[in-house]
């Protein structure tokens, strides 16, 4: 009776754990799985230069600006440090020649703390370095955000967190990881994203998108593979 017992409680333990379980919503987006499955059935190459972060590296279309076929968006608009930090393995398995990586603005937006938005960048670097030693990391800076917009109230409000992870960021640069300051280059004069660069205080327009690729054109390398 007492063995009865027991095993019927067991199942019930495992019938609510089940249930509970089923009923906790996905840790990512629904387009979060699309892209990462999609980049999943993608072939690797040989000396990938990679593009790492959230929806303002998904608006760039990065090969064609840089005219090299070897250069791969892994951007995923609304992304977060512990959403690259769960896809890390596709990008690393090529062990590519270079990532460049920015991540960030959508946890400070999620009330996430900026001491665990710096230990999950420092993560993501660490886990690259040990998955691809040879891989060469460029850390950029998180970019200024614009209130005046009206728009992203929750992203825009983010200023002075923004400064204090980018301190951080630049902190961790070091053999192999170097660390670019694209903050001050859209920058106006009060501290806010140039509003010649965007038209929500938050994502970059083409003029946005040329600037950062001359800002970091001499690291990506002018030579086509």
């Amino acid at each position: 009776m007492r063995k009865y017992s027991i095993s019927l409680i067991g199942l019930f333990i495992f019938i609510f754990s089940s249930i509970h379980l089923a009923g906790q919503a996905p840790m990512h987006s629904t387009y979060y799985y699309q892209k990462k499955s999609h980049f999943e059935q993608m072939p690797n190459t040989k000396k990938e230069i990679i593009f790492l972060g959230d929806s303002i590296t998904d608006g760039c279309e990065w090969s064609e600006v840089f005219g090299n076929k070897k250069i791969k968006n892994r951007g995923i608009s609304g992304d977060v440090t512990q959403g690259v930090l769960d896809r890390l393995e596709e990008v690393t398995e090529s062990h590519p020649r270079k990532v460049f990586l920015m991540i960030g603005i959508n946890d400070l937006a999620r009330g996430v703390t900026t001491g665990k938005v710096i230990k999950n960048i420092h993560d993501i670097i660490q886990h690259i370095r040990e998955a691809s030693p040879k891989t060469e990391i460029f850390i950029q800076s998180l970019l200024p955000v614009n209130d005046s917009f009206g728009k992203f109230d929750k992203h825009v409000n983010k200023t002075e967190a923004v400064l204090t992870v980018n301190v951080a960021l630049q902190k961790m640069a070091g053999k192999q990881v170097t660390y670019i300051d694209l903050h001050q280059a859209f920058a106006n004069e009060d501290g806010k994203l140039d509003s010649a660069y965007t038209n929500d205080g938050l994502h970059l327009n083409g003029a946005g998108y040329s600037l950062w690729v001359a800002e970091i054109q001499r690291f990506v390398g002018s030579w086509l593979l």
